[in-house]
């Protein structure tokens, strides 16, 4: 069974965000890097780019499949993981640890909107 952590925000489209402030930290979900498979490339983002809920933000390549990824909150991007671009594979190894991006969140009422642990562990059975 995918790992599921609580305390973080989940979306339908398999994409997490923590929360640490006025920032949120997104990537995929164990889940999903488990149906993936080996990733092998990680569409980002650039810095100071605007994200808005429910849209596309980037693509995560793996050796079976490519998927888009969809930001779970809107925002400014503050901070990308560039260990990706080397290591993609890391999402692979610990993907809550290797967040793809960092958001600077322009409305945090939107995570009401978002699955807690529970909610999101169904989804995945």
């Amino acid at each position: 069974m995918a790992k599921v952590i609580e305390g973080l925000y989940y979306s339908e489209s398999h994409e997490y965000v923590r929360v640490e402030g006025e920032y949120g930290y997104v990537g995929i979900t164990d889940y999903a890097q488990s149906q993936l498979g080996n990733v092998v490339y990680v569409d980002m983002p650039e810095e100071d780019d605007e994200v808005t809920a429910g849209e596309e933000f980037g693509a995560v390549e793996s050796v079976k499949a490519a998927s888009d990824l969809f930001s779970p909150v809107s925002g400014t991007v503050v901070e990308v993981n560039s260990a990706l671009e080397d290591e993609p594979e890391l999402i692979n190894q610990d993907a809550f640890e290797n967040w793809i991006m960092k958001v600077r969140l322009s409305d945090s009422s939107e995570l009401e909107n978002l699955l807690d642990a529970e909610a999101y562990a169904k989804i995945c059975e």
